[in-house]
């Protein structure tokens, strides 16, 4: 049976990419937010036209990612969501709330300087990791009941 995983957050590295190469050869369908950072926020405008004012830019690039973000969190059995060192990701946080309110099976990923700041979202998760490698290896025990090495 096929397990659905939506990567969701930081967009800045290539965690997703590390995850989708480790997990060959396992049944999993892998899901993910826009991660071009400009076709993310200028897709409202370039879909709906132009706005004057930044925040109506941003009101309409955010409600357009957000169909596409609750639809693959809808849909998936397993949410990662990682929150990256340099930028603050708030929907990284909303992402992980989001998919903890609907029952999801929910993985953070954060380094150990993030803990303190990130505790609730810890504690809705059914578990924090801190590598990609630590998410194929849940991914591939959760598929297979496989330890590694």
């Amino acid at each position: 049976m096929t397990l659905k995983v939506y990567l969701s957050g930081e967009i800045h590295t290539d965690w997703r990419e590390q995850i989708i190469e480790g997990a060959e050869g396992l049944d999993v369908l892998f899901e993910s937010p826009v991660t071009d950072h400009a076709a993310s926020d200028d897709c409202g405008v370039a879909i709906l036209g132009a706005e004057p004012d930044k925040f109506w830019h941003d009101h309409k690039g955010a409600k357009l990612n957000a169909i596409r973000t609750r639809r693959g969190i809808d849909g998936a059995d397993v949410v990662v969501v990682r929150f990256g060192d340099k930028y603050k990701q708030w929907n990284a946080a909303f992402d992980a709330g989001y998919a903890a309110a609907l029952g999801k099976s929910l993985i953070v990923m954060h380094g150990p300087d993030h803990q303190h700041a990130l505790k609730e979202v810890d504690a809705a998760a059914l578990a924090v990791a801190e590598t990609p490698q630590q998410v194929v290896q849940m991914l591939r025990y959760v598929m297979t009941g496989t330890l590694p090495g």
